[in-house]
């Protein structure tokens, strides 16, 4: 099936073990971090609810990302960390799967779904957070080989 335009067919691709890290950061602001830090915010547990949002959006990237091919998700790991000093957390997540085509955008879509959940959990006391710095650290597997962010 060749076509120019559209979901590309991958049905001649070898099937490997595929992974993918992407990160990005949100600033919460002096108020926020505070809530985050001593854990009071109204809504809840902000670090674990953008742990399972990570990990829904994770499963649902191809709902959300139209050329995007459904693949079986094997594991997905989410970590922040944060940054008193610069009063942010980032987000790190992991995605790993045996497939034909890579896992790319499946770790951007959680990343993303992690920052967006700490800002709706946040934004009761301020809407001034900014969302930044959403990357692909590294990916491995499929044709194309390995790749490593070298910032």
């Amino acid at each position: 099936m060749e076509d120019s335009k559209g979901m590309v067919d991958i049905s001649g691709k070898d099937i490997t073990v595929r992974t993918a890290t992407a990160s990005g950061c949100i600033v919460l602001g002096q108020e926020g971090f505070n809530i985050l830090k001593t854990g009071t915010s109204i809504k809840g547990d902000i670090l674990e609810t953008a742990k399972i949002a990570a990990i829904n959006a994770v499963k649902a990237t191809p709902s959300i990302i139209p050329m995007c091919h459904p693949i079986s998700i094997e594991a997905v790991k989410v970590e922040f960390v944060t940054d008193e000093a610069n009063k942010t957390v980032c987000a790190s997540v992991t995605v790993k799967s045996s497939g034909k085509t890579g896992v790319e955008m499946e770790a951007l879509t959680g990343t993303s779904a992690a920052c967006l959940t700490i800002y709706d959990m946040l934004k009761y006391k301020g809407k001034d957070m900014v969302i930044s710095q959403i990357k692909l650290l590294q990916k491995s597997g499929g044709k194309s080989g390995d790749y490593k962010r070298q910032d």
